[in-house]
């Protein structure tokens, strides 16, 4: 066919059509001639309007030229970017500026054109399109705008979903500062923090709120993130989404925006809606765009600028069946098996906030949570609400403490109990005596290490001979991000890093490890979920022996190596010699070997 085998001198003036671009890539090698002019033959009479880059992808092609990848849209888009001489521009919808950019021209215009505009900044307009050899509207526009038009390429498929969302978003952050406008909507400052609870102007369910809201809500659940931040600023409110443990800016909103999204987020949640001078707590169930059941806990807390909500995000799959995919060995799986399966005793998770507690906690639990046995926890808040379990809710305001439900539950006839955190010495005496009294007792502390733990219980008042004979064992946790599968490449480790995670052991340096590269998908970080790294006490009776009311914690430290004791940053050396983390992230978490 004279389409596909056209010189590739030839100019093209036209748009993007697939006999332009499968002689683009017959011309260059790339793919097989006779298929080209098979596919070119059958989609001639094609009257659906999808885009020739997409309708390529979907022969699932491989790339005749190294290393022969099957040809994604995204790839093709990267092809006729580099063709078209022009830079190819990946589209995050966390990064755009839709304020500004949806208002360089109107939704028909980029509609009709398939044009998508990026950025506006100074007098140079950035606008993505998925033809960029179609330029014969740039003039013009230039000419209308008065600014400089950067032409950028992107995936035709991300233009088409997110053109219309653009505009969407646009202008519902518009029609909400039109409504808002006049109104005292929120704190502006310190001085007018007593004014907070005096504010009844709000109407979270007008129908731009509800959108934008459900669209922060979508991108937060697409993106990964385990909690989002809405935090006010002087005159504008600043939007972040933590996600694999890092906070990242996505967006900024005009104040009176915030404030709206913020009463709306707290009317879904059951929240006082006009009180903002106190910190209040709630939930929202919600399901994900694919079905997903997702349950969001929130916290409120009034800062200088106005009130700041932040939301955890729980998926139904942060409760890990299998040990492994937390990131256990398979001698700490079984060695954590063995502990819960005993009939009676304590079992505390230690670590920093965010390190993975409660997943290991309810992953346990989940676990042994058998139509026979009963399982009841006692929490601050209580992070997941789970069928299995009977949870009771900690309410300082009405006297219901940890340990007055610990006491509670001893009356429910438990199995097993879970205590969210061991925080003072009536806590701990309780949880003592319902290990002591046949119990399974699961809970947390807040020490930096395993042996830590022994010290913090003597410290909070609990006699030495409670703790050896109560104690089945100890966990300290972190938690590393792991490498992208996508984009991870081969690197040496120096003597000095391997020793860096490793001295005073001795641990053979493996011949390569892997480091961070950064893609699409991963964000450009080379860093794409979560896993645990663990430090496991065993109560030995050599380490029983040791506790006493003036214990030596470089002594029992010591002891605890010699019996078998892998420090966390050892275990996190094992996840580098295994490619699954880097020296830096590892060293970043895990505390020194303290000997």
């Amino acid at each position: 066919m004279n389409t596909v085998t056209r010189p590739a001198t030839a100019k093209i003036t036209t748009k993007l059509n697939l006999g332009e671009v499968l002689r683009m890539l017959v011309n260059e090698g790339r793919i097989d001639k006779q298929q080209a002019e098979k596919l070119y033959k059958d989609r001639k009479k094609d009257s659906s309007n999808l885009h020739p880059i997409v309708v390529i992808a979907e022969q699932k092609w491989k790339d005749l030229k190294p290393p022969h990848k099957v040809f994604s849209v995204e790839q093709l888009s990267h092809f006729i970017a580099h063709q078209a001489k022009v830079d190819f521009y990946h589209i995050d919808p966390l990064k755009l500026d839709f304020s500004s950019a949806a208002q360089v021209m109107s939704k028909a215009y980029a509609e009709r054109l398939k044009i998508m505009p990026i950025t506006i900044k100074g007098d140079v307009a950035t606008i993505a399109t998925a033809d960029p050899f179609h330029t014969e509207w740039i003039a013009d526009l230039e000419r209308v705008l008065n600014v400089k038009i950067k032409l950028v390429m992107a995936n035709p498929l991300e233009i088409n979903r997110y053109l219309p969302e653009i505009y969407n978003l646009a202008t519902s952050i518009n029609q909400a500062n039109i409504a808002k406008a006049g109104q005292i909507v929120g704190v502006q400052n310190f001085e007018q923090l007593i004014e907070l609870g005096k504010d009844k102007n709000l109407d979270a369910n007008e129908q731009h709120v509800v959108n934008i809201v459900d669209w922060l809500l979508k991108y937060a659940f697409e993106q990964r993130a385990s909690d989002i931040h809405l935090e006010p600023r002087r005159g504008i409110g600043t939007m972040r989404f933590r996600i694999d443990g890092v906070l990242h800016q996505v967006y900024q909103l005009p104040s009176n925006i915030m404030n709206a999204i913020t009463s709306r987020i707290k009317l879904l949640g059951r929240m006082d809606m006009v009180e903002k001078r106190r910190p209040q707590d709630g939930r929202i169930k919600t399901l994900s765009a694919d079905g997903v059941e997702i349950e969001l806990r929130l916290s409120t807390m009034p800062t200088a600028f106005g009130e700041k909500l932040v939301m955890r995000v729980f998926t139904p799959d942060v409760i890990v069946q299998d040990f492994v995919q937390l990131g256990f060995s398979k001698k700490q799986a079984e060695l954590w098996g063995q502990w819960v399966k005993a009939p009676n005793g304590i079992i505390l998770v230690t670590g920093p906030t965010g390190s993975g507690k409660t997943t290991t906690l309810y992953s346990t639990l989940k676990q042994v949570a058998t139509p026979e046995v009963n399982v009841s926890t006692v929490e601050d808040p209580i992070e997941m609400i789970e069928p299995a379990f009977n949870q009771m809710q900690v309410t300082q305001n009405i006297g219901l403490g940890f340990a007055e439900g610990i006491r509670t539950l001893m009356r429910q006839d438990p199995d097993i109990i879970m205590v969210g955190e061991i925080r003072d010495m009536e806590t701990a005496d309780m949880a003592i005596q319902a290990a002591l009294t046949g119990h399974l007792v699961f809970s947390t502390l807040h020490t930096n290490d395993a042996p830590s733990a022994v010290t913090r219980l003597l410290d909070l008042g609990v006699p030495s001979y409670l703790i050896h004979s109560s104690i089945l064992g100890i966990m300290a946790q972190r938690l590393v991000r792991t490498l992208c599968p996508a984009c991870k490449a081969p690197t040496e480790l120096t003597d000095e890093q391997w020793k860096s995670v490793t001295y005073p052991f001795k641990a053979n340096k493996p011949t390569t490890a892997m480091k961070a590269v950064g893609c699409l998908e991963c964000r450009n970080t080379g860093y794409r979920g979560r896993s645990g790294i663990y430090e496991m006490l065993t109560f030995s009776n050599k380490i029983r022996k040791l506790i006493t009311a003036d214990t030596d914690l470089a002594v029992l430290r010591n002891v605890a190596y010699q019996e078998g004791m892998q420090p966390l940053l050892l275990n996190g050396a094992e996840k580098i010699a295994a490619g699954t983390t880097t020296v830096e992230e590892v060293l970043k978490v895990a505390p020194p070997i303290e000997q």
